[in-house]
């Protein structure tokens, strides 16, 4: 099974790509949503404990655990050491479902791809783009987005050219959606009869 890793900047269509990906029929792991069940579950106790006060009605309060974060590296580095094992973890259980599955490529949509070191758990990596005046635009109309936090998100990031830089594939959400499926598609037949590499490696360096 070809593992593929799919990233992008905020704003930049990453969620649309996973979206079409789904609806050809391709499993899609969003590391995201994971950390939102985590936050309502299994990573509520640790949370709480390394971060006192955080958490209502057994599950972690996002508003308030970012108020304890935002601007302390620190304490940053100290929930991401919580979170992301479980992240990973939840991620190696999805591929290796799907594989017994039957499927031939899966994808794990992970918004700091490179940031984390990802890649190195996935065969080939797509980079979403677009120009950062369509990714402003797009951006700042979200509810409660300012251009101070849209600033913030971005400076935790790489930029788009480093992005792109280090991607195996970069597809271009700058036109129109349908343009960015058309492109995705032809991705998807280039990658049909790739060898995938990873799960080799998994079965050796991970077990239940």
């Amino acid at each position: 099974m070809l593992v593929i890793g799919l990233t992008g900047g905020i704003g930049m269509g990453k969620s649309a790509a996973a979206e079409h990906f789904a609806r050809r029929g391709i499993p899609v792991f969003n590391a995201d949503a994971c950390v939102h069940r985590l936050y309502e579950g299994e990573a509520v106790e640790e949370i709480e404990a390394a971060f006192p006060g955080v958490t209502r009605e057994d599950r972690v309060d996002r508003k308030v655990l970012a108020e304890q974060v935002t601007g302390h590296p620190d304490r940053l580095r100290r929930l991401e050491s919580v979170v992301h094992p479980m992240v990973v973890k939840a991620e190696i259980d999805f591929l290796r479902e799907e594989e017994r599955n039957g499927a031939r490529m899966a994808v794990l949509e992970i918004p700091l791809l490179f940031e984390t070191g990802a890649e190195k758990r996935v065969d080939v990596t797509i980079v979403v783009s677009a120009p950062s005046t369509v990714q402003r635009e797009r951006v700042l109309t979200r509810p409660g987005m300012t251009v101070e936090r849209l600033k913030h998100l971005l400076g935790r990031q790489l930029s788009d050219k480093e992005r792109r830089a280090r991607a195996d594939f970069v597809i271009n959400s700058g036109t129109s959606l349908k343009e960015m499926h058309v492109d995705l598609d032809q991705l998807i037949e280039s990658l049909q009869n790739r060898q995938g590499r990873v799960m080799e490696r998994l079965r050796h360096s991970y077990t239940n």
